[in-house]
């Protein structure tokens, strides 16, 4: 205690040394606890909006995810349904479960043949009601609500596009897309641009009888081949442009109801779909899910090549991005580190320099080597600890003054900016981690000086007088 309490006091003596070396680990530390709230944050953003498009777990034909790009139909999943009933049964998946849902990727051909031009796309038939309940998946509280699907309440063979697609298909007046330039040659000759006959028939023969028939002003037909080889044709009517945020996913992004996708690549066959989507109500629980997955693919579907794949192995860029700011996250914490270190090593520095003679007096007090030591030390760790605590503080208030400014930014992959939050209220481990860090640092910069005052000579200590 009488330690201590001479530490506090000599920290006092010198205050305008102290308040600046007090003020550098502060600044310091709650630099490090915003950039860290604020890169946390978006790693949870990401991971929310991959769960909420993708699910946590996808199941899939084996060979899926590596080769079933060119052609989705050859690895079709097949009796899906009992796949879906068998998992929303089991007594272990149960409790996790928040959605299971079937989609149907495909590749094709857009056409807008009243206008002449089509593009290839890539399309995903979906359960539309299913998909609304994936995007409500909230986990970590994020403000703002989920967007509904554009498809909800559409017709059967209602579907979106991607403005890119809009543009090349030269709808984007029907749809309204802003900010769509018109292609720079003269429009073709109307006799040229009709539907082709055989294409017409083609679609005709293959739409469902009981679907509605596309809006003239909308309406585009789909070519693509059913699971045998030979093309089949829908007429769909785009009931919106979607922005996706990626000029890649734009140009070719087109979804679809999944019964209609069922009819287009399957057509009277025993429809069939490429993957099963799995969304859980935690993210932590992935690992005990797929385990069980696993379990009951072995046990009760052995006779389909099926795995699990997850959201981190289906969206690549994930891990890209949140490996990114982890890097910049970290070498920002050995930036500040070292200026810490720097700081309370000069201040300790300068304070045996301005002490010598109080050292050599208290030695001959009595006060052995080891004292020396502890005081300084002592004076690094309140030092450290003061900074801790007023660091903290700071960071939290401005961590809630960002919070609620009505700040915004645009994610990447997003079409549309998301409120801007940082979040350090609640991540205990990195509060207490960096709170720590900043006292070891601390102590392990003002060990050096406390080492060399205790082997100050007492006669030459008493002499710098």
């Amino acid at each position: 205690m009488k330690i201590l309490t001479l530490a506090a006091r000599n920290l006092t003596r010198n205050r305008r040394r102290s308040l600046a070396t007090l003020l550098a680990m502060t600044i310091g530390l709650m630099a490090v606890l915003l950039f860290g709230g604020y890169s946390g944050n978006i790693n949870l953003g990401l991971q929310t909006g991959f769960v909420r498009s993708s699910g946590h777990l996808q199941i899939q034909h084996r060979d899926y995810f590596l080769f079933g790009s060119g052609n989705p139909a050859a690895y079709g999943i097949v009796d899906y349904q009992r796949l879906i009933r068998t998992i929303e049964a089991d007594p272990v998946l149960r409790p996790m479960l928040t959605v299971v849902t079937p989609t149907l990727s495909l590749g094709g051909i857009a056409g807008n043949f009243n206008a002449g031009v089509s593009r290839t796309v890539l399309g995903s038939g979906v359960v539309v009601d299913e998909q609304n309940q994936l995007r409500q998946w909230n986990d970590y509280r994020f403000p703002g609500a989920a967007r509904l699907l554009p498809l909800t309440g559409s017709a059967p063979n209602g579907a979106t596009i991607g403005t890119g697609v809009a543009r090349v298909l030269q709808l984007c007046g029907e749809l309204n897309v802003k900010h769509c330039p018109q292609p720079a040659h003269e429009a073709m000759d109307a006799s040229k641009t009709a539907t082709p006959t055989d294409l017409a028939a083609l679609g005709a023969a293959s739409q469902n009888p009981a679907a509605p028939a596309a809006q003239a002003g909308t309406r585009i037909e789909l070519l693509a081949a059913n699971a045998h080889g030979a093309p089949n044709v829908a007429a769909l009517d785009v009931v919106k442009a979607e922005q996706l945020g990626v000029k890649e996913l734009d140009d070719i992004a087109i979804t679809l109801h999944l019964r209609q996708a069922q009819q287009l690549i399957y057509g009277q066959d025993t429809p069939k779909v490429t993957a099963v989507v799995v969304q859980l109500k935690h993210t932590s629980q992935m690992p005990a899910a797929r385990e069980r997955l696993e379990t009951l693919l072995r046990s009760q579907f052995k006779a389909q090549p099926l795995a699990v794949q997850d959201f981190a192995t289906l969206n690549p860029s994930y891990g890209q991005i949140t490996g990114m700011f982890a890097a910049i996250f970290g070498f920002i914490a050995i930036l500040i580190g070292a200026i810490v270190l720097f700081t309370v090593g000069n201040t300790m520095n300068m304070a045996i320099v301005e002490r010598t003679v109080e050292i050599g007096t208290l030695r001959a007090m009595g006060l052995r080597a080891r004292g020396i030591r502890q005081l300084f030390l002592c004076e690094g760790v309140l030092l450290g600890a003061a900074s801790a605590v007023t660091g903290l503080s700071l960071a939290l208030l401005l961590a809630y003054v960002i919070n609620h400014s009505g700040l915004t930014w645009m994610p990447p992959g997003n079409s549309e900016p998301v409120a801007l939050t940082v979040r350090v209220w609640g991540e205990w481990g990195m509060l207490l981690g960096s709170a720590l860090g900043l006292l070891l640092v601390a102590a392990f910069s003002a060990w050096w000086p406390a080492r060399r005052a205790s082997a100050l000579n007492i006669v030459d200590a008493l002499r710098h007088a």
